[in-house]
């Protein structure tokens, strides 16, 4: 019998699951069936369907990710986590089920700007009539960072992948806007971080 692998690990996710679970408690208090996008490790995922169970949390990530979230998800043994599904926002087909509620945290610095767009045209096809979507990670506004840090970061990201990179909220709003989604919230994180909250009714 194969060896299971070892389960990932991401300390910045130990550090943020509170805060972002604090966000998620209310905006997805009276949704059911979630799409986390780019669910990394897994560890957001079995935290936060732990702590709200009346949620199905569907994890998704590309191909080459899928064994470690599972191994976070088999470990949990949760009723409300299925298996984790390949998605790779840019290529992949996207579920033919729909979702009230998608989640994606920090994603979209790493994605480059086709497949960012990518990601808001797919939640178009998968989101029920009335629907919340909440983007956890970096964002510049006016096109100016928020701080220094974010600034180094950003050389840093595009150092590693010019592609890459701390996107412009105004720009990411835009394409939620377009796939009919509304901003709702936009709430200060540690580590100069935001939660970005869009609505669809």
């Amino acid at each position: 019998m194969p060896t299971p692998p070892d389960k990932p690990f991401s300390p910045a996710c130990e550090r943020n699951r509170e805060p972002i679970l604090a966000v998620l408690r209310e905006a997805f208090a009276a949704r059911r069936h979630v799409l986390e996008i780019g669910s990394g490790s897994g560890q957001h995922a079995v935290h936060f369907a732990a702590a709200m169970p009346w949620l199905a949390w569907q994890c998704s990530d590309v191909a080459g990710n899928l064994d470690g979230i599972a191994a976070w998800l088999e470990d949990a043994a949760l009723p409300n986590t299925p298996a984790p599904i390949a998605l790779d926002v840019a290529r992949d087909p996207w579920p033919s089920r729909s979702f009230d509620a998608a989640f994606t945290a920090n994603s979209l610095h790493i994605m480059d700007w086709a497949s960012v767009q990518a990601l808001f045209a797919g939640l178009a096809g998968v989101l029920a009539g009335e629907s919340t979507v909440v983007a956890y990670g970096p964002f510049n506004y006016g096109g100016d960072y928020t701080s220094d840090s974010n600034r180094a970061f950003d050389a840093w990201l595009k150092a590693r992948d010019p592609r890459s990179g701390i996107r412009d909220m105004e720009a990411v709003d835009t394409l939620a806007r377009d796939v009919g989604l509304t901003l709702a919230g936009d709430v200060a994180m540690p580590a100069n971080n935001r939660c970005l909250i869009w609505q669809r009714s």
